[in-house]
């Protein structure tokens, strides 16, 4: 399903350059056998100790921000306004505990299934509004992939969610601009570190 998978060496790149690379890339949760696959289609990196916007600003490791600490090919999950699971890869090693968050996915494969996790009904039986809103931005991605906090921690696997290659897209089909919703981060909130699919309707509105 995924072709190829990426294994733990391609996140522990530098976190631009991962966050650019997995547009166009397969995710796959695997659910014991139930499978749901989509393409990346917009990513945001976080760049660690100096960025005002990553959890692990300023160095202080937390209960909540320890996942960021392990080598790249982690998983990192967690909770944003009390009810929205969102998912991150952790990049690099231990003394850059930096991440590229999943903002936007395109369904590839399973659309019933990521249909019923997010609205509990089939993709035939979703409005065109819904069919539009099924996967673009990380807290709808992460209830149509059923993605929750169970797998902070974990390092991406076959066994319950992997990254596979994908089409590989070239620099005039990606658009780079500020990153979302992160105005508490002052100048670094306008840093270039948000990548999306050119003209792909699943990109967060």
């Amino acid at each position: 399903m995924s072709g190829k998978i990426l294994e733990s060496d391609f996140f522990k790149r530098d976190t631009v350059e991962v966050a650019k690379s997995l547009i166009g890339k397969k995710i796959i949760r695997n659910i014991s056998g139930n499978f749901f696959c989509a393409k990346i289609v917009e990513t945001e990196a976080y760049l660690g100790l100096s960025d005002r916007a990553c959890h692990s600003y300023g160095g202080k490791i937390t209960d909540r921000n320890k996942t960021l600490y392990l080598p790249g090919g982690h998983i990192y999950v967690y909770l944003i306004y009390g009810m929205y699971d969102l998912l991150n890869i952790v990049t690099r090693d231990q003394d850059h505990p930096e991440a590229v968050l999943i903002r936007g996915v395109e369904p590839l494969d399973n659309l019933d299934g990521i249909a019923k996790n997010r609205f509990g009904k089939s993709y035939e039986e979703l409005s065109n509004y819904q069919r539009k809103n099924l996967t673009n931005g990380p807290g709808k991605l992460s209830k149509g992939l059923a993605i929750d906090r169970s797998l902070n921690g974990r390092i991406l696997s076959e066994d319950y969610l992997y990254i596979g290659e994908g089409e590989d897209v070239p620099e005039k089909d990606l658009v780079i601009t500020k990153r979302i919703g992160i105005d508490y981060a002052g100048e670094d909130a306008k840093l270039p570190l948000r990548f999306c699919l050119r003209d792909n309707p699943y990109v967060s509105q």
